[in-house]
């Protein structure tokens, strides 16, 4: 395609790039596909938290998905693009997907850290039962020293298991049990490194990316799960239409 003036143009001169934003929300996941569920937990997060935008990060090579269900990364990632177009606090980000081999969040929030300097605040936002898990992701310790986490309650998941993890035995049944009946909706807990881990008890989504790859194969009606332009992409894509224990590409 031939460049143009109108598709591309130099920044005035002496203008000044834009700030970092103070307080940035990181969004990793597959997003396989990326739903109505996923962005309605990032707009609840982005406001409750005062963001200045959100990030959306797909996965590329993820060490904890090996199914042979992941959608090829372009497709997630266009999805995506597709789901937030329109919005300017959220953004986009390839850092994982061009990265070459497994991917690990580690690397990710360094990275990131490295990009956008010392004056902006990382916020992990992540779902209760991956944040369960964290002992056993590559450098743990390093992960709650770099970036607060956002924990967000997820269905048929319990906050009082928050107790078991070694950096949190500390806490309270009674508030842990607060935020699982809803009458406590937020609980921030601070940590050593000056960061923090804040839960957040949402309204539950009953939307799940496995269940509508899971109805794209059985052909079933999508009305209300996918933003309407990652339906038609699918769709046109003929993505997850193959049998399950294959990548489509």
């Amino acid at each position: 395609m031939r460049s143009s003036d109108s598709e591309f143009s130099l920044p005035a001169p002496g203008a000044q790039p834009p700030a970092p934003p103070k307080r940035l929300g990181l969004f990793g996941g597959s997003f396989n596909p990326i739903h109505n569920g996923h962005l309605a937990i990032a707009r609840q997060a982005h406001e409750i938290l005062g963001l200045d935008r959100t990030l959306f990060i797909p996965t590329g090579d993820p060490p904890h998905k090996r199914d042979g269900t992941l959608a090829a990364a372009h497709h997630r990632y266009e999805m995506v693009r597709l789901a937030i177009v329109g919005t300017p606090a959220f953004e986009l980000s390839d850092i994982e997907i061009t990265r070459r081999g497994k991917s690990y969040s580690i690397d990710t929030v360094r990275e990131l850290q490295r990009q956008y300097g010392p004056t902006t605040a990382l916020f992990f936002l992540i779902g209760l039962d991956a944040f369960l898990d964290l002992p056993n992701w590559r450098e743990p310790d390093a992960l709650l020293a770099a970036c607060s986490f956002v924990v967000i309650s997820r269905p048929g998941q319990s906050f009082t298991a928050l107790a078991a993890l070694p950096f949190l035995r500390h806490l309270s049944p009674e508030t842990l049990t607060a935020l699982d009946a809803g009458t406590l909706t937020r609980l921030d807990l601070p940590l050593p490194s000056g960061h923090a881990i804040i839960c957040l008890s949402l309204t539950p989504s009953p939307i799940s990316a496995s269940d509508i790859r899971q109805r794209i194969r059985g052909g079933a009606l999508l009305a209300n799960l996918l933003p309407p332009p990652v339906e038609s992409y699918i769709l046109h894509k003929q993505l997850y239409r193959e049998d399950q224990h294959r990548t489509h590409i």
